[in-house]
Parts: structure tokens; sequence; C-alpha cells
């Protein structure tokens, strides 16, 4: 009996796949389920775009990203030594501004004569010989030696910006070679204008050719020399004005003594005018025959 099944069943599938409409079935039966799946693909794969797309507009680190650039350009001025809390400043930057006490820490004694500081004197607290390096990343425009202020380095910055470095014992760098901040420049020594501050390295720091106040801007961005600089042209627009205005009063004064001057000339000769008058007619009345 399970023969005679087995025979009925083959016999049975053989008759279908003899049939015509059976493999064109079985290929569409496929087709469509392909077809299904590729379309189910396509779908997955847009819906994923679209939603990364309206993550990343509002994740608030890619902002972040796109101001990093910046960030880095942004350096920051740093003391031109590599152990700021082993340095001190010795000679400070004179600001017009400042106290009395101050002042007088910004004045350097050369030849029997003070001198008002466009820089600061900077040494260790041992005393002892330092490494001088960069303050900010730039370009070396110049290398000298002075006979008052020893060997000169001088950087050049973005957005018009300069430090100058002198009374350099040793010096590591050429005109013309590029420096990253914290690169060594040279050594601190001694020079002829600053004797009183020992070893130390003197450091300027102008922003378009003008010099400021470096303490007040170590640790600071350089976009912060920008109000610096405005400050000091409100300043100098100031005194200017003052100045102009101090002529023209002074002016006006002169003018306002001078007809005064004039008056009390003119009043004294119409007094001797009047008494050679007088004069006269007392000698005509003394003399009669004068009147004849």
């Amino acid at each position: 009996m399970k023969e005679e099944n087995k025979g009925a069943s083959k016999n049975k599938w053989s008759r279908i796949f003899r049939k015509k409409w059976f493999f064109p079935a079985v290929y569409l039966t496929i087709a469509a389920v392909l077809l299904s799946v590729v379309v189910w693909y396509q779908n997955v794969d847009n819906q994923v775009p679209d939603a990364q797309e309206g993550t990343d507009e509002f994740i608030p680190s890619e902002h972040g990203e796109r101001a990093e650039p910046v960030l880095e350009q942004q350096e920051m001025i740093q003391m031109p030594v590599t152990n700021p809390e082993e340095a001190e400043i010795v000679t400070k930057f004179y600001d017009y501004n400042a106290d009395q006490e101050e002042q007088e820490q910004a004045l350097v004694l050369y030849n029997n004569k003070y001198y008002e500081s466009d820089g600061v004197n900077i040494a260790s607290a041992s005393g002892e010989s330092f490494e001088v390096v960069a303050a900010l990343s730039g370009e070396v425009t110049e290398v000298k030696e002075d006979p008052l202020l020893g060997n000169v380095v001088v950087l050049t910055h973005e957005d018009d910006v300069q430090t100058y470095y002198a009374s350099l014992e040793e010096v590591d760098v050429k005109a013309g070679s590029e420096v990253k901040q914290g690169d060594s420049l040279g050594k601190a020594g001694k020079s002829v204008f600053g004797k009183d501050s020992g070893t130390h390295v003197y450091f300027e720091l102008r922003k378009q050719d003008q010099e400021v106040n470096p303490e007040a801007y170590f640790n600071q961005p350089v976009s912060s020399l920008n109000s610096a600089v405005e400050e000091e042209t409100k300043d100098v627009d100031a005194q200017d004005e003052a100045d102009q205005q101090g002529t023209e009063d002074a002016e006006e004064e002169q003018e306002t003594e001078t007809p005064s001057d004039d008056s009390e000339t003119t009043d004294e000769e119409s007094d001797e005018t009047s008494e050679e008058a007088d004069n006269v007619d007392k000698t005509e009345e003394m003399d009669p025959e004068l009147n004849n």
C-alpha cells in the first residue's frame, strides 16, 4: 500500500510539473517576492537619512564643531617665559592713568635721566638666566644687536600685532623663520639700558604700531587688543581736543587783554591832551599880550 501511495503522489507531481502554467507561476511568485523585498528596502533606506538629516539640524554639537577652527586661531597671549610662576615683573609699563607708585615703577634710570617704559622687564625670582619663548605664534621679522638693549628679536603676528623681545643673551632664531607659541627664542641676559633690572627680558606688545600694557593682556585672547587700541585712540583724541581748547582759550584771553591795553593808552593820551589844553588856557589868562 505504501508503494502504491508513493507512486500516486509522484504521478500527481509529475502531472503538475507538466502543466504549462506551473513554471510561469513560480517565476511570477519569485519575482513578486523579490520586488516586495526591494521596495521595502528602499523605503527603509530613505527613511533613515531623513531622520539623520532632521537630527543634524538641531544637534548643538554641530555648531560647536564649526566654532572649533575659530577658537583655535584665537591664541591667548602668554608671558614670554616657560615658568610664569617663577617670573616677576621688575619694571612695569608706563601708564598715564596709573597711580603715582605704579608710574614710579615704570621709570628706567639711564645716564642720570628717567625714561618712561614702553614695555615690561621680566626677571626670574632667583636672578638667574632663563629661557625666553614666543608669546604668540608668528614670523621672526627682525633679529639685531642693539648697543643699549642687547640682542633684539621682533615677531609679527596676525591682526597687525607685534611682540618685541630685548636684553637677550643668546638668540635661537633667524629672521624669516616661523615660530609657534612657546618656541624658544633665546636666553635672558643683561643690557646697558636696563642694568638695574639685572638678568631679564624686555618685552613689548604692540597693536598697529602702538604699545599697549602687556601685563593687562596676559592670558587674554588676541582680539582683546582691539579694545585697547580703541580706548587709546579715544584718550589721544580727548587729549588733543583738550590741548586745542586750551590753545583757543589762551588766544581768546590774549585778544581780550590787547584792546584793554589800547584803551588805557588812549585814555592816557586824552588825559595828556586835556592837561596841555588847560596849561595853554592858564598861560593865556596870565599873559594877556599873547592874545593880541
